[in-house]
């Protein structure tokens, strides 16, 4: 099945549920109390996000790969409220961000391609396929 065609929301939803059965991407102990970007006042709220978020960098470097941290951080960045002077943009966090990566490459799912950034794997690629599939 096409990753494209399928609705974004339900796949990444889909693509955590199913990360969340892999022990490996089990979060670090510190992600209860950290923030997701300086931009951010407060951390997330949901109890899973660690998942949701390593689903929708598993899915933007399926669709985007080969792709770095950098590009990432601008992606989940946002703006920055600072009193009476205008907002800024602002990136968002690289640790989480890496931390995720490396976790999706423990698992096999994305490797590092020297000098570009990441790719998915061709297992990666059946495993985001296959969930893609299951929804439609």
């Amino acid at each position: 099945m096409d990753v494209m065609k399928v609705e974004q929301e339900k796949l990444i939803q889909r693509l955590a549920q199913k990360l969340k059965g892999i022990k490996e991407m089990e979060p670090p102990k510190w992600v209860m109390f950290v923030k997701t970007g300086v931009h951010k006042e407060r951390p997330p709220e949901q109890k899973d996000w660690w998942y949701i978020r390593a689903a929708a960098i598993l899915r933007k470097v399926y669709l985007h790969g080969p792709i770095g941290v950098s590009k990432l951080r601008t992606a989940y960045g946002g703006r920055k409220k600072r009193g009476v002077k205008p907002e800024k943009f602002r990136k968002g966090s690289g640790n989480i961000i890496r931390k995720i990566l490396q976790r999706l490459e423990a698992i096999g799912l994305v490797k590092k391609v020297e000098r570009r950034g990441r790719i998915v794997t061709k297992a990666g690629k059946e495993f985001v396929e296959k969930t893609a599939g299951e929804i439609s």
